[in-house]
């Protein structure tokens, strides 16, 4: 579980995150939706401990994240660019060192590496160079990275950026079979489209603080609205919410 209460951070000039207040729940896909600079990256940055709050705090499984870092963190997986492997390294290998990286004793990184790699069906890949891997075979190398260690809490930024329709249904698939498995997942977008095929709950976010949430049904409910899309606008407003 992920908590966050009246999380304020100012970076410069700019009130980012402004009493900022939200749970996300074991076993469920919780998704921030915003427009771009509604605070979105900064509050995700924050509860993995990248940035510290002004005021506020954020919680892992009732781990405070600035009171405990290191412990909060082997609690949470972040789900990085998939862009960014060592292509010179096989999966295997890449996936074994960020679980050592976790503090893992190297038997007990061999273990888990094998066992996620078993979950996350990538017995074909396991053993080849990254090097001209599909995005769809880097997405599951990045996701496996992330939940190596076995944290019950995932974090993604904005994860189907620059995805190509295929890798996007790859990636949702996952978070999915996370979810079954009872994780708590969080991650950020603009694209209505996903978060309404995704999200048990949704949190709507503009210029730092909570607007509204619920599950897409009881926001489409509260606004009236046909659809997520038609329901974001009425609650954050027009103009900002064509600037997404």
């Amino acid at each position: 579980m992920i908590e966050v209460t009246d999380l304020e951070k100012k970076i410069g000039s700019v009130q980012a995150l402004d009493k900022l207040s939200f749970r996300a729940d074991d076993g469920k896909i919780t998704g921030l939706l915003g427009p771009n600079g509604a605070g979105k990256t900064t509050c995700l940055r924050t509860v993995f401990g990248l940035l510290q709050a002004d005021s506020g705090f954020a919680k892992i499984d009732n781990i405070d994240v600035a009171v405990e870092p290191m412990r909060a963190k082997q609690q949470l997986g972040l789900f990085p660019d998939p862009c960014g492997l060592y292509e010179r390294l096989t999966p295997r290998e890449y996936i074994q060192f960020f679980a050592e990286l976790s503090g893992m004793e190297k038997q007990q990184a061999i273990s888990a590496t094998s066992n996620v790699l078993e979950k996350l069906q990538m017995g074909d890949i396991a053993d080849r160079k990254s090097q001209g891997f599909s995005q769809g075979q880097r997405m599951k190398t990045a996701l496996a990275q992330a939940i190596v260690h076995q944290p019950t809490n995932i974090i993604l930024d904005e994860p189907t950026r620059g995805l190509d329709v295929m890798s996007t249904r790859i990636l949702r698939d996952l978070l999915l079979m996370l979810k079954e498995q009872g994780h708590c997942v969080l991650f950020s977008s603009h694209v209505m489209q996903e978060v309404a095929a995704l999200c048990d709950h949704v949190v709507v976010m503009a210029s730092g603080k909570v607007v509204a949430e619920g599950s897409p049904q009881a926001l489409c409910e509260q606004t009236q609205k046909e659809t997520l899309e038609e329901a974001f606008i009425a609650l954050i407003g027009s103009d900002e919410g064509l600037a997404a």
